[in-house]
Formats: structure tokens, C-alpha cells, sequence
């Protein structure tokens, strides 16, 4: 009976597919926006907001960990580079520290690669504490708010708590000395530790060029209903299974691997982003953390993003409309993921897709180099912007006392860098 029913919702789905792809094609890939709403925010331009005033910190901070590993370009923690580069020639920057609105310390945590390519966060910590300790020694604004006009760009796993495994994270919290910082990171779920309210939640670098490079004619038809690439298990990190993506990922394999419905695999095709584009829906599973790049490509690919990460708080939430644009599906709920994406009417499908196609919401989620009004650069801005100007509890009484505990956190995080 099970199968039988499979059978039925692959023809239906199939039968969606391909009246969704005549009306889009009908539609001549119409764009619609969202007025009067978040989705107005994209187009704010942040110049002439705020002023952003940048540290120049000695280049071991920076530049001679980029020279020494050139990999930190392009994976998917490279916005704290790419952020650092933007803001040296944007007219947002201010030579003048006494008239910035914000502090921007340029410092790349995860530039510290394994052979793999993946980032150590473990020197991070020290490597931040360092580069503190010198803002406070050498210029006086640290110390008139202990950070709380500063913003740092902290793109690791699980953002300033410095580690890529959860319950890690969650004992080791945020570095006490960021505490009033605002932080921009990609790390975001609600009621979370490693989630400071105030935090900017932004998107993860993907390469735009090579996305640009694969694209396909906007009228291909999409003949994929779910579309997924990825692990389901990590055998190396997670022996015993159920840990890793809380098993929401393991769940989507067992219940769907034999599924005509779904178009799932470990295997990573040459034609990955081509197939995006194919497909109508594109799962977005949490991983070790709840974000991952795949969010990124599916908008800007145009295929609805299926977000399985409970309490995810998305990149730019107050200006992306996030429920018009994708669907949300509990982890609890995985199970019952065909039914949910079959039972979506036809012209909610479309209405999505039409502002999938919103050039906006695209650019809103990369960093493209040189930058693009409306990017997730300027995103960044905005958001920082918005936040101006700041409250009074922002600066400390001259000569009060200090709220930031300079001895706190980790003994391994006190040695020196």
C-alpha cells in the first residue's frame, strides 16, 4: 500500500511539475515584490547612515593568514575577508574615530585551514582576545563602551562560541569579551547561546562568479520536485548516527531514498547548480550547525528553499520574507515531507517562485566582488545602520566600573596568541 501511494504522489508531483513549469513559462518568468513590506528594505542604501570607522591592526591578524593559505577566498566563512575589503574603499568608511557611528575590527578567525579545507576554530578565541587587548591598549574606544560600538564578523559554525560541535559550543558560550559587541555572523537560531540579541545574522559566502558561470536559460523547465545534495550521515564525526543534523538528515534519506519524488544523493555532480535549476524545491537541512550555503544557492538558483532547521534564524529576517519565499518544515515533521510539498496549491507555488525571481532577493545573498548595490554587503550596512543611534547604556560613566571579565572563559583561551 505504501508503495502504491508513493507511486501515485510521484505521478501527481510529476503532473505539478510540469503545469508549474507551463505557467511559469506562460507567466514569461514574471517578478514580483513584495511592497510595503521587509521586502523594501533591500533597495535602502546605507550611505549616508553611518560612518564606519576601520582599525589597522598588523597584518597577522589578516593579510598574512590569507597569504599564507589563499584557500580562505573561497569557502564559505570568506565573508569576514570579503567584508574587510569592501569596507576600505566604501564611502561609508571615516578616517576620523571621532566621528564614526562603528568600529570595524578587520581580524579573520577561521583563515586557520586544515589539509581538508575545513577551519580550526580553536585559536580563534586567543587570536580575539589579542586583537582586544591592543584596541584597548592603543586607542581609547574600546574602553568608552568595552565594545559596544564595535561590530567583528564571526562567520564560524556556531558564530563567537567558537567551536563546530553544538553541545562544544553551547559550554563554551560567546567569548566574554564580545559580550557587548555586535556580532555578524551566519550562526543563527532562536534562544540560542551563541546568539547575542542584537547579533546581524548574514548569509555564507558562495562564489558568485561560478554560480554566474552555470546558469541555464531562465524558461528550462523544472522537471525535479526535490532536489538534494549533501551527507545524510557523518560516519567520521558521528559513528553511532542520530547526532548529527539531529538526524533530520538521516531521516530524509531513510524515508525518501527510494522515493521517484526525490532527486537525493551523497554524490556531488558536476552539474549541481544546473540541476538547482531544474528543480522546484530544494532541501536545506541543518547540519552540524543550522545554515549552510545550500540556503544561498536555492535563491539564487530560484528554487524554492525547504528549510528543516527548528528555530533557524534566517540572514537579513528584517528585510527577506522569508515565509513568502520558501516553506518551513519541522524536523519532527520530515516524515511526512511528500505530503507536505504535494499538498502546496499550484499558484502558491508560483507566487513564490515569481519572487524568487526578484533580482533583489538574489543579490541580498551574495558577496560579489566588485560589490553591487543591494548586496549582502550593503545588507550589512543597513542592518547596522538601523541600529543607530545607539542608547545611552551604550557608553560607561568615566572612571566607572568595567562590565567585561577579562579572566573569564576557558583557560586554554588566556594563553597568549
Amino acid at each position: 500500500m505504501r508503495t502504491f501511494s508513493m507511486w501515485v504522489l510521484a505521478v501527481l508531483a510529476f503532473c505539478f511539475a510540469l503545469r508549474s513549469t507551463a505557467a511559469a513559462a506562460a507567466d514569461q518568468q514574471k517578478i514580483e515584490r513584495i511592497s510595503g513590506s521587509a521586502g523594501d528594505v533591500l533597495e535602502d542604501d546605507p550611505v549616508g547612515k553611518l560612518k564606519v570607522y576601520i582599525y589597522e591592526l598588523p597584518s597577522k591578524y589578516n593579510k598574512k593568514l590569507l597569504q599564507k593559505d589563499p584557500r580562505c577566498l573561497t569557502h564559505m566563512f570568506a565573508a569576514e575577508i570579503f567584508m574587510h575589503r569592501f569596507l576600505l574603499s566604501n564611502p561609508v568608511r571615516t578616517l576620523n574615530p571621532e566621528e564614526a557611528d562603528w568600529f570595524y575590527t578587520p581580524i579573520y578567525p577561521t583563515c586557520d585551514l586544515t589539509p581538508t579545507g575545513l577551519p580550526l576554530p580553536f585559536k580563534s578565541p586567543r587570536m580575539m582576545r589579542s586583537a582586544i587587548q591592543l584596541l584597548s591598549t592603543n586607542w581609547p574606544y574600546w574602553n568608552r563602551t568595552e565594545g559596544a560600538d564595535h561590530f567583528f564578523v564571526v562567520p564560524h559554525d556556531f558564530g563567537a562560541c567558537f567551536h563546530y560541535q553544538e553541545e562544544k559550543a553551547i559550554e563554551r558560550g560567546i567569548l566574554p569579551l564580545l559580550q557587548r559587541a555586535t556580532l555578524v555572523q551566519t550562526f543563527g537560531q532562536r534562544n540560542h547561546v551563541c546568539l547575542n540579541e542584537g547579533s546581524i545574522t548574514i548569509p555564507p559566502f558562495a562564489p558568485p562568479q561560478k554560480m554566474q558561470a552555470h546558469q541555464i536559460p531562465p524558461d528550462t523547465p523544472r522537471s525535479i520536485f526535490v532536489y538534494f545534495r549533501g551527507l545524510f550521515y557523518d560516519v567520521n564525526n558521528d559513528p553511532e548516527g542520530g547526532y548529527y543534523a539531529r538526524g533530520a538528515r538521516a531521516a530524509v534519506w531513510e524515508n525518501f531514498k527510494n522515493n521517484h519524488l526525490f532527486d537525493i544523493s551523497t554524490d556531488h555532480p558536476t552539474t549541481y547548480y544546473e540541476d538547482m535549476q531544474r528543480a522546484i524545491f530544494c532541501l536545506c537541512p541543518l547540519g552540524w550547525a543550522p545554515w549552510s550555503p545550500r540556503l544561498v544557492e536555492a535563491v539564487v538558483f530560484g528554487c524554492i528553499p525547504v528549510i528543516i532547521a527548528d528555530d533557524i534564524v534566517l540572514p537579513f529576517a528584517d528585510a527577506i520574507p522569508w515565509e513568502e519565499i520558501g516553506v518551513f518544515v519541522a524536523e519532527e515533521d520530515v516524515p511526512e515531507l511528500d505530503t507536505i510539498l504535494t499538498s502546496i496549491p499550484t499558484e502558491v507555488i508560483l507566487r513564490k517562485q515569481r519572487l524568487l525571481a526578484n533580482p533583489s532577493m538574489k543579490r541580498a545573498m551574495l558577496f560579489p566582488q566588485p560589490a553591487q548595490a543591494g548586496d549582502a554587503f550593503h545588507q550589512i550596512l543597513n542592518g547596522l545602520a538601523r541600529k543607530l543611534p545607539h542608547d545611552k547604556s551604550t557608553y560607561l560613566k568615566p572612571g566607572g566600573e568595567k562590565m567585561l571579565n577579562w579572566t573569564a572563559g576557558p583557560i586554554g583561551d588566556l594563553k597568549p596568541w
